[in-house]
């Protein structure tokens, strides 16, 4: 029997199915959810959270199915909405582990195939800043290998992108001005692959490679960095898997600004999109045409009450290639329409503009910053996190009056340091919506909108 990809109804706005409350961590109260990502068969999810700490959850349905997803924060409090989803299914959610790490996390990637069902694939990698990239056991969080990249000076670097190629057998670690290679059966010391252009060559990237995505059936990879792109250099380039060489650059985006994420359509493999830093605009390119213009733009129509962040924003692609979600700092999420076939990408590719996409459909999610969406594998559902850090605007200060005629010496100079230790203290950050919500786009859901 032939497998197909769910099918996703945007005619309606979504229902909630689930929404998760992240909750107080003791040393970290304002806690939330930096991202999430599902493991392949959508039994499990991944969330890393600003306390430096990774979550496992398990999703059970009425007919005893399990579903597992992995978040990384703390406990939280689960509040579950009844709506007819999956012909009168119901979710409800279990918090099963909590992965702390000795340092602030950078990134993750879930293995290849990791399943909770299949012991062995059931892991991710972990970047964790001042350690070696660590291979961790989703069920106990036990270390099974590490990576380690050193630089010059014998210290352990973070890598900020994490990719595994299309075997599975090689993990891909990018950081500044160079792509680490390792074997994933034979942990210890990778391949260094530099990025930047040398006297032989002039191709390649300056600055922090900050994201990797292969082509889901071809044998190549792009590249992003955080170097704004200029005249003279973009920030993408096509990179071959068995020569280890740049292919071409890319680029013709008017962002002016770092990458921030790279993702190829699952079922158009010659389709990139890139998403930039303080950018709220998606492009796409048509790798076999002309790779200086993107064919696509994907933005939303303008807001006046909306401010860029520098917090990173992933999107994702469902796996039938047809939808592109993302959110914004408004807590709106948006999903574009990617089309059926490709006809228009090569009609557009022969173009001078490459064309403008406006949402199909834009819904309120939450009540601050969605960081990440994320599509289940094998259901209709969209997984959303939300948080960001936000600081008051009044900053206290202390009286800068000028002490009474009558006062002492010695009480002025008290009253000054008063002042200075006021001004010096750093406000404290805090969240306004630290949350996960699950949402169904299953055709056969009930209308529950006007």
């Amino acid at each position: 029997m032939e497998w197909k990809p769910p099918q996703l109804d945007i005619s309606f706005p979504p229902d909630l199915v689930l929404t998760n409350k992240l909750d107080l961590d003791p040393d970290f109260a304002d806690n939330f959810a930096r991202c999430a990502r599902w493991c392949a068969d959508g039994s499990s999810f991944l969330v890393q959270c600003e306390n430096r700490s990774f979550q496992l959850f398990n999703i059970y349905s009425l007919n005893l199915e399990v579903q597992t997803f992995k978040v990384s924060c703390v406990a939280h409090t689960l509040v579950y909405h009844p709506s007819t989803h999956a012909a009168g299914e119901q979710l409800t959610a279990h918090h099963k582990r909590t992965f702390s790490q000795s340092s602030a996390v950078v990134n993750f990637a879930w293995y290849p195939g990791a399943s909770s069902s299949s012991a062995p694939a059931y892991c991710f990698v972990a970047s964790v800043r001042d350690c070696p990239v660590k291979l961790l056991d989703a069920s106990d969080g036990r270390l099974r290998a590490s990576y380690p990249i050193i630089d010059h000076r014998e210290r352990f670097i973070a890598p900020h992108s994490l990719a595994f190629n299309l075997t599975a057998d090689k993990l891909y670690c990018s950081y500044e001005d160079a792509i680490e290679i390792f074997d994933i059966h034979q942990p210890g010391e990778g391949d260094r692959l530099p990025t930047t252009p040398s006297k032989k060559s002039k191709d390649g990237l300056k600055g922090i490679i900050s994201s990797i995505a292969f082509s889901p059936s071809y044998d190549y990879y792009a590249i992003g960095s955080l170097t704004p792109s200029s005249q003279a250099m973009d920030n993408i380039a096509l990179y071959s898997e068995s020569n280890k060489t740049a292919i071409m650059p890319i680029g013709g985006a008017d962002s002016r600004s770092g990458v921030t994420q790279l993702k190829f359509n699952p079922t158009k493999p010659h389709i990139l999109y890139a998403a930039f830093r303080q950018h709220d605009t998606i492009y796409a390119w048509d790798l076999r045409s002309d790779t200086s213009i993107p064919v696509k733009v994907f933005r939303a129509p303008p807001d006046s009450h909306k401010t860029l962040t520098n917090q990173k924003i992933e999107f994702d692609i469902d796996h039938a290639g047809r939808w592109l979600s993302v959110g914004d700092q408004n807590g709106i999420v948006s999903m574009f329409d990617l089309g059926e076939s490709d006809e228009l990408d090569v009609e557009q590719a022969s173009m001078i503009s490459p064309q403008n996409i406006a949402p199909e459909m834009t819904f309120k999610a939450h009540g601050d910053v969605v960081g990440c969406v994320a599509f289940q594998p094998l259901r209709s559902n969209l997984l959303s996190a939300s948080g960001s850090r936000h600081f008051d605007d009044d900053v206290k200060e202390g009286d800068s009056r000028s002490s009474d005629g009558g006062s002492t010496d010695q009480e002025s100079d008290s009253e000054s340091q008063d002042r200075v230790a006021v001004s010096r203290r750093r406000p404290l950050p805090y969240v306004k919506d630290s949350s996960l919500k699950l949402w169904s786009f299953d055709p056969t859901r009930t209308v529950h909108h006007a």
